[in-house]
């Protein structure tokens, strides 16, 4: 372990699988929390000092967005009631967390080619503008822009049933998980991301563990790199990490 933690990083985990335990471990468990439960655990024995904080979305929902959600996110903060107010307090807890965090590290599975419906209620609870986007129908240009602040980086941990999902595979297309969450979350100004997944999770067969294993391989190997960009002062590597299995 490394003692030297000068400064402690802020670590936002999230699970978002409707699977309550770990594959390899539970009978039907997650591959996702598997990887994410994975990437905090390398990290913390280097950086035992880092605050890590936990939401499990999967297990624990957020409330979708509503029609007095809207009445009250685009209402000005001073003119909003003590209904509004108690309407948005999850909302303001969820957006402070990503706020705080220097690197949210999710774990995504991919359900009907897109995000759990949990994991989108907490994107649009998170997307709030005037406090992560702005807005200015009268600012020259571009009437939106980003607010969150600078630097932070986003590691996607997801598992697929078929294969082929990733750049330049066979269903490339139809893979709406890191664009599900890396558009909305660029928008609002978390740019930096590198993504690991699982394959072949409805086969079962070798290909299958063939894939955890590369997988837990490349979750090492992204920590290793992050940690000693860390160290080094810099910025994280932005090459992608994408972990499949044999073809």
């Amino acid at each position: 372990m490394n003692p030297e933690t000068p400064n402690p990083f802020r670590l936002l985990h999230i699970d978002a699988s409707a699977r309550p335990g770990l594959s390899g471990q539970d009978r039907h468990g997650s591959h996702t929390r598997r990887l994410s439960r994975r990437f905090i655990r390398r990290w913390s024995e280097s950086r035992p000092l880092d605050v890590v904080t936990y939401r499990d979305v999967g297990g624990a929902p957020p409330d979708p967005v509503s029609g007095d959600w809207i009445a009250a996110a685009f209402c000005p903060p001073a003119r909003r009631d003590a209904g509004q107010r108690a309407v948005l307090a999850q909302s303001d807890r969820l957006t402070a967390e990503l706020i705080a965090a220097d690197l949210v590290v999710i774990g995504a599975p991919m359900y009907n080619f897109g995000l759990p419906a949990q994991l989108k209620a907490w994107i649009d609870n998170i997307v709030r503008v005037g406090m992560t986007f702005g807005f200015d129908r009268a600012r020259a240009g571009e009437p939106y822009w980003p607010m969150l602040p600078p630097g932070k980086r986003l590691v996607i941990l997801t598992a697929r049933g078929d294969f082929g999902y990733g750049e330049g595979g066979r269903l490339a297309a139809m893979n709406l998980v890191e664009a599900g969450l890396k558009v909305p979350l660029a928008y609002i100004g978390l740019n930096d991301s590198d993504t690991v997944a699982i394959e072949y999770d409805e086969f079962g067969d070798d290909r299958l563990s063939a894939s955890i294993a590369a997988a837990e391989t490349a979750v090492d190997h992204l920590v290793g790199t992050l940690l000693a960009n860390r160290r080094a002062g810099g910025q994280p590597s932005t090459t992608p990490f994408f972990a499949t299995s044999p073809k």
